[in-house]
């Protein structure tokens, strides 16, 4: 179906209808001005991507895909970003979400498991302990302290925990996985020159870990329907964001774009 092409749009157009109709419900541009080329757009389908109370419902995200067209090579890993019971519900940090973009998740790790590295967020184990900042963090979420939630909480899923072994593991006290931690000589030491991240939050730990991952040099695809965030606006503006302003750092695409383009 052809679609008209506004080059004015940032490329995050909200289908509020039916598949294959769209609406001006597009991201600071009036109406009219929404629609994106077809060979730049990917549909992802029911991911829990619209509304703004952290319900997303059956609505559709136009997402652009900024995947180069070319294989993902065998020095591909996946790094799954905080894929915890601490985040899943019935916390305080539940992200509401996670189950709708779980599926796409496991499906990366049953690609290769050996090829996945689960990184985990440990909080402090007492309110005020921690560095600097964080400090104020653990008094204002002394109910997500280890002594409170229990050391079983930062274990991932169930749906995840069964990749490891062989997948790995690399343990975290802040938003960022590169800092103290040996996961950038892991890599190496797989001649690994690209990675594929999924999981969450979109806007803060995976934030973090896209960015760390640019500086040292990686090609990094952010999986756009293996995302979830707490907060649908952030989400939405760090999935533009990339998409706009890191084009030679950092793609977008959804799982099966990915799949389709691995090799190895």
């Amino acid at each position: 179906m052809a679609r008209a092409a506004f080059t004015q749009c940032t490329g995050f157009c909200r289908n509020l209808g039916q598949p294959g109709t769209f609406t001006a419900d597009c991201v600071g541009l009036p109406a009219g001005r929404h629609q994106v080329p077809p060979e730049r757009t990917s549909v992802v389908q029911d991911a829990g991507f619209a509304s703004s109370n952290g319900r997303r419902g059956d609505k559709t995200l136009m997402a652009r895909s900024t995947i180069r067209d070319e294989w993902v090579g065998p020095g591909f890993a996946h790094v799954c970003v905080d894929m915890q019971r601490l985040f899943a519900a019935g916390t305080e940090w539940a992200l509401p979400w996670m189950p709708r973009v779980l599926p796409n998740v496991v499906r990366l790790c049953e690609r290769d498991p050996a090829r996945t590295v689960f990184t985990r967020f440990i909080p402090a184990r007492r309110p005020g302990e921690g560095q600097g900042a964080w400090r104020r963090y653990y008094r204002r979420w002394a109910s997500m302290t280890l002594d409170r939630i229990g050391a079983d909480m930062v274990e991932l899923v169930p749906e995840l925990a069964r990749f490891v072994p062989p997948a790995e593991m690399v343990d975290k006290p802040v938003y960022s996985p590169w800092l103290g931690s040996d996961l950038d000589a892991r890599l190496r030491a797989r001649r690994c020159d690209t990675l594929l991240i999924t999981g969450g939050e979109t806007d803060m730990c995976v934030l973090s870990t896209v960015l760390g991952a640019a500086d040292l040099g990686y090609r990094t695809i952010l999986v756009s329907d293996a995302l979830c965030s707490a907060s649908d606006e952030a989400h939405d503006a760090m999935l533009d964001l990339f998409a706009t302003r890191y084009g030679q750092h950092v793609e977008t695409a959804t799982v099966d774009e990915v799949l389709e383009r691995l090799r190895g």
